[in-house]
């Protein structure tokens, strides 16, 4: 009778039933959150996101948190590394979990294989353009599949959280964003100098977030603000004309990107001849390019947290 009794008790505890409002008993579902980020192969420049990943969990202890990275380049090399014993030997410091990374689709799926069905992804991007558009397709895409029966649902909610300057609307998202940057203008402001931001942009989304938080900040603070992108509208040209126009000589040069991974290392600040330091030296300006990505700031790693409660929410996923 003891054994049986136990074994009773066991199975209760397994299942974690709780009353449905019908009256029925139902499977309490368990959540699970992932960070979505780009990825990077700067062991200098990880970081940022692994920061964000230990905040989460710090957040939500209760919660596991798992890290995707995007990029199939990225994810490969990463992959090609684990086997690289010279490498893990020069690099001890080096997450265990970065060797298998995975895309979002193949964490999610590890996750539900475990049993998570509830599911946050919450992407390290900047702006809801392309990236951004396929990520939430992939999301959506796996919280849509329905079975005839309830119970064998690969996912029950799936939520995804915002870009950093919001998705649709922009307007409150940039005001927050544009506040958090004030310790870039103090320091434009200081060495007397405009600030030039580098973004990634796309070639197939509009690209008004950028538009409207280098408006922003230039009626916020006052210091001569330019924007500019790897790919699309506004670039490096317009970039040029607006500093030239406001006379400036000297200029702080930062990447508006989560890390400063390849694009802040080359593109932005390299020495070949089509990185932007080196044209903006040539065109007359005095360059200090500042290798930092947002994510360095813990005021934005917060402002991801805060979208990532938002999608939990509008999903009625519970974080714990």
């Amino acid at each position: 009778m003891k054994h049986i009794f136990a074994v009773f008790l066991a199975f209760l505890a397994f299942t974690g039933a709780v009353q449905a409002s019908g009256g029925e008993k139902v499977m309490e579902e368990k959540s699970a959150i992932v960070i979505a980020s780009f990825g990077t192969t700067y062991e200098t420049t990880l970081e940022p996101i692994l920061a964000l990943v230990r905040e989460t969990q710090l957040k939500y202890p209760g919660t596991p948190v798992r890290l995707a990275f995007t990029s199939n380049v990225i994810r490969r090399i990463w992959n090609e590394r684990a086997a690289d014993t010279a490498y893990r030997r020069a690099h001890p410091q080096i997450p265990e979990m970065l060797y298998g990374i995975k895309n979002v689709l193949g964490v999610m799926a590890d996750l539900q294989n475990l049993g998570y069905r509830n599911i946050v992804v919450q992407p390290t991007l900047i702006t809801d353009g392309e990236e951004f558009a396929d990520m939430t397709a992939y999301v959506d895409a796996l919280a849509s599949i329905k079975t005839l029966k309830p119970r064998l649902q690969p996912f029950v909610a799936v939520g995804i959280g915002k870009p950093l300057t919001g998705a649709y609307s922009h307007a409150e998202h940039l005001e927050v964003l544009a506040k958090v940057l004030e310790s870039d203008i103090k320091q434009a402001k200081a060495a007397k100098a405009a600030l030039v931001y580098m973004g990634h942009g796309n070639e197939h989304m509009s690209q008004g977030a950028y538009y409207e938080l280098e408006l922003i900040l230039n009626r916020m603070y006052g210091v001569p603000v330019a924007i500019g992108l790897v790919e699309g509208l506004p670039d490096y040209d317009s970039v040029l004309e607006k500093l030239t126009a406001k006379k400036v000589k000297n200029v702080i040069l930062r990447p508006l990107m989560y890390v400063a991974g390849d694009h802040a290392e080359n593109d932005m600040a390299g020495d070949e001849e089509d990185s932007w330091k080196v044209m903006l030296t040539k065109s007359g300006f005095n360059v200090t390019p500042v290798l930092e990505g947002l994510g360095h700031k813990a005021a934005v790693r917060q402002i991801f947290i805060n979208h990532l409660e938002a999608a939990a929410k509008e999903a009625g996923i519970e974080l714990k």
